[in-house]
């Protein structure tokens, strides 16, 4: 392997990572935060690309587009709080999983009785329809530095809103002992409406970025969404921190495992997370 194919590389498991880590921290906010096995979570990915494919067209602009989907994707995850979420909090993990598959099948069938069953694709915005040359041969898309970019700009942001305000106080206090917050005046019921819509709207988000460089396509989710607990698994529960790290280090082992040893590709991420809790079951940043 030559030094620019090295590189290019290296960018596509940050990309790769990066994006996994979108979806994968709204899990882990959900889950380490509300107790709640959200199994749908991978189906706010698939219908953020198709809300980027509707609203795109339908606008004409990628990135309005996306800013009214995002807001779309915020509404959807309060009204399924409202609905749905809000009654499971008390209930064993086992009903969190039976409701929450139920909905993977409610949105296939809303998907495909919206957009249909075919596959689409969202053209690349025409800012960023462009390659910078590494080589005489080889070249890399800016589109993908830009979504490597956008990723880390709210990978800062997400950690200043636990960390450094006065909701990450209350999300923290909340995710470790709920009883004791809600007894200080914290409104619990509407911090877990927020957590839940914030990680939708994640998941959503990732799916609208990811939409011009894969297609759309019907059960898109599946894929990512067991990918993501891998990440939360491997991250912590909980620690969105540890989310990012695990979904570098599974962007860098699936990317490489592919180039350097294709024949055991597939199981290149289940090593890691192997080999991983093996030296910490309770994941990298996660709490015993």
């Amino acid at each position: 392997m030559d030094t620019a194919t090295f590189f290019i590389q290296v960018l596509n498991s940050l990309q790769y990572g990066l994006l996994l880590f979108l979806v994968a921290s709204g899990l882990t906010l959900i889950f380490g935060i509300m107790g709640i096995i959200n199994l749908a979570h991978g189906s706010f990915y698939m219908i953020g690309a198709y809300l980027a494919y509707s609203l795109t067209g339908a606008i004409g602009n990628f990135w309005l587009g996306i800013a009214a989907g995002v807001v779309l994707a915020v509404l959807i995850g309060l009204l399924l709080e409202w609905l749905v979420m809000r009654f499971l909090y008390a209930r064993d993990h086992l009903y969190q999983v039976l409701l929450t598959y139920g909905l993977i099948l409610v949105f296939e069938e809303l998907r495909s009785l919206v957009w249909g069953d075919d596959v689409h694709g969202v053209a690349v915005p025409a800012a960023l329809d462009f390659s910078i040359p590494l080589t005489d041969t080889l070249s890399y898309q800016v589109y993908r530095l830009a979504m490597s970019a956008i990723c880390l700009a709210l990978a800062a942001g997400m950690y200043w809103l636990i960390q450094r305000t006065r909701l990450g106080m209350m999300i923290r206090a909340g995710s470790v002992n709920r009883d004791m917050a809600q007894s200080l005046g914290i409104n619990i019921g509407l911090l877990y409406r927020l957590v839940f819509a914030l990680g939708v709207a994640l998941a959503a988000f990732a799916g609208m970025l990811a939409a011009p460089v894969s297609s759309v396509f019907p059960g898109m989710g599946n894929q990512v969404l067991i990918v993501s607990f891998v990440v939360v698994v491997i991250g912590g529960i909980g620690s969105v921190k540890g989310a990012l790290v695990a979904a570098l280090l599974i962007g860098v082992a699936d990317t490489f495992g592919k180039v350097l040893l294709p024949q055991i590709a597939g199981m290149s991420v289940c090593l890691l997370m192997a080999a991983i809790l093996l030296w910490r079951p309770q994941g990298i940043f996660g709490r015993r």
